[in-house]
């Protein structure tokens, strides 16, 4: 009998029932966003692993031939040139599975959403707290 496909509940859940070299890829990504992004929560949006950090911070994926990451459109701009070697669209990128994680690379596109999603939160913070000083 066929099991019933569910979407996973947690990373852990998704890594699962992958095989071990791509697990072992994906937990390598999941610890590099923890140690860039330690106030990110974790969770499964779209049926894949996601970080969020007062919004969607970037996802990733396992296929059959590559790994898929997605940092957001800006995450991929701000890197296109160091991502020149790899297929990317508005805002993924796919790392292909025989070759070596770029480590450093995925590490500075994380810090860069960290900072771009922190300073975001901030601006609007201060655009909240001028519009409740101008009402008073």
């Amino acid at each position: 009998m066929k099991k019933a496909h569910t979407t996973p509940q947690t990373i852990d859940d998704y890594l699962s029932g992958l095989p071990i070299d791509v697990q072992t890829k994906l937990q390598e990504i999941r610890q590099i966003v923890r140690a860039a992004a330690p106030d990110a929560q974790e969770a499964i949006k779209y049926g894949i692993p996601s970080f969020v950090l007062n919004e969607n911070l970037l996802h990733f994926a396992a296929y059959a031939k590559h790994i898929g990451f997605y940092p957001t459109p800006s995450g991929i701009e701000a890197f296109r040139d160091e991502l020149s070697d790899y297929v990317t669209a508005k805002g993924s990128i796919q790392f292909p599975l025989n070759q070596r994680l770029p480590t450093g690379l995925i590490k500075r596109i994380v810090k860069f959403r960290v900072k771009e999603v922190r300073a975001k939160s901030t601006s609007k913070a201060r655009a909240r707290g001028k519009r409740s000083s101008s009402s008073s």
